[in-house]
């Protein structure tokens, strides 16, 4: 049986051919790839929600003015909430990405930021990304993805008008030079 290459810790550029799905244009932080399938956030599908919405929801109070953009970090369970950040920090259920990349998934985080004391470098969103077994895979080898290692600069600070060219400019691409027919040399 053939060793599963991990993606964890890579952005993956969606590429034009799957422009009439859910993830047409978008970058997606992978948090964890393994045999059981993959899970990540899509970092640049902006919500029409505001913090203050979400804090209101969860009866969190508001001390900052603090309005980080929400995202939609992917199609499956819009209804929980992620943070990606670069800070370590010390709440109830973070996952370690590297030492420079974690997510939380738990309500203190929120708490946190609304108060002012929370990461100051984050990506907040709603709902994941998932692949089942081997399904990331099959669509890596259907040429639907590319995959670039993500730093700090495009997970924390890069734009979201600008991440997708950012990510593929990483690769050496421009994307007026993608093509959705997929090929093979």
């Amino acid at each position: 049986m053939q060793q599963l290459h991990s993606l964890k810790h890579q952005l993956l550029i969606a590429m034009p051919q799957i422009e009439a799905s859910w993830f047409a244009g978008t970058v997606t932080y992978l948090c964890e790839h393994n045999s059981d399938g993959a899970m990540g956030l899509v970092l640049n599908k902006a919500l029409p929600l505001h913090f203050s919405d979400i804090c209101e929801q969860l009866d969190i109070p508001r001390v900052t003015g603090v309005d980080p953009v929400i995202l939609a970090g992917g199609p499956v369970s819009l209804e929980t909430g992620f943070i990606l950040h670069q800070e370590q920090g010390h709440w109830r259920s973070t996952l370690n990405i590297t030492e420079q990349s974690h997510l939380t998934s738990s309500k203190d985080i929120v708490h946190a930021i609304a108060a002012g004391s929370g990461p100051r470098h984050f990506r907040m969103a709603l709902g994941y990304a998932g692949w089942d077994k081997q399904q990331l895979d099959e669509e890596l080898k259907a040429n639907a993805w590319l995959t670039v290692e993500a730093t700090p600069e495009l997970l924390f600070h890069t734009p979201l008008s600008e991440l997708y060219d950012a990510a593929l400019a990483q690769l050496g691409i421009s994307a007026e030079f993608l093509s959705s027919d997929a090929g093979h040399a």
